[in-house]
C-alpha cells in the first residue's frame, strides 16, 4: 500500500445511532482530505445512505450483526466501502426512484443519492457474503498539488 495512501476503518452496530457516527466520521476525514462544505455534505449523505441499509435492510437490525466502514484517503480520489453482513443484492433489482410508478416509493431513493453524490458507485458480493458498497469521489484539484509528496 503506498504510503501516502490513508486509511481508516471502523465497525458499527447495526443501530440507528450508528448511522449518525458514521456520517460525524465521514465529515471529518472528507474536511481533513480538502473537501468543501457542498462536497462534504454530498459524501457524507451517501455513506449516510449506505449506512441506513446496510444496518436496515442488510442486516435487519440485528445488533449481532455488523457494518465495516473503511475509508481510503489517496492523492487522487477518496475510495469509501460500506460493507454488511446480510445477505446482498442485485443492483439491478433495486427499483428506479424516479420512473412513474415507483415516484411515490421509498424503494431505491438511497441508490439514488449515492450514484448522484458520487463520482463512481457499485455494490459487489461481500468477501463473506453481504454487500459491499464501493463508493468514490475525486480529491478537489486545488488539493492534489498540495498533496503530493515534496511539495
Amino acid at each position: 500500500m503506498p504510503s501516502d495512501l490513508q486509511h481508516v476503518e471502523v465497525t458499527l452496530e447495526s443501530l440507528i445511532d450508528s448511522v449518525s457516527l458514521a456520517e460525524e466520521i465521514c465529515m471529518r476525514i472528507t474536511e481533513a482530505a480538502g473537501f468543501d462544505e457542498g462536497e462534504r455534505y454530498k459524501i457524507s449523505m451517501a455513506v449516510r445512505e449506505g449506512v441506513i441499509n446496510a444496518v436496515n435492510y442488510g442486516n435487519g437490525l440485528e445488533r449481532a450483526k455488523k457494518v465495516h466502514l473503511t475509508f481510503e484517503c489517496g492523492p487522487e480520489k477518496l475510495v469509501i466501502h460500506v460493507l454488511d453482513q446480510g445477505t446482498g443484492f442485485n443492483l439491478a433489482d433495486v427499483p428506479d426512484p424516479l420512473t412513474d410508478e415507483n415516484l411515490l416509493k421509498a424503494s431505491g431513493r438511497g441508490i439514488f443519492l449515492m450514484r448522484t453524490f458520487m463520482d463512481e458507485f457499485e455494490v459487489r458480493k461481500g468477501h463473506s457474503g453481504g454487500a459491499e458498497l464501493v463508493m468514490s469521489k475525486r480529491i478537489p484539484a486545488h488539493n492534489n498539488a498540495n498533496n503530493k509528496p515534496g511539495t
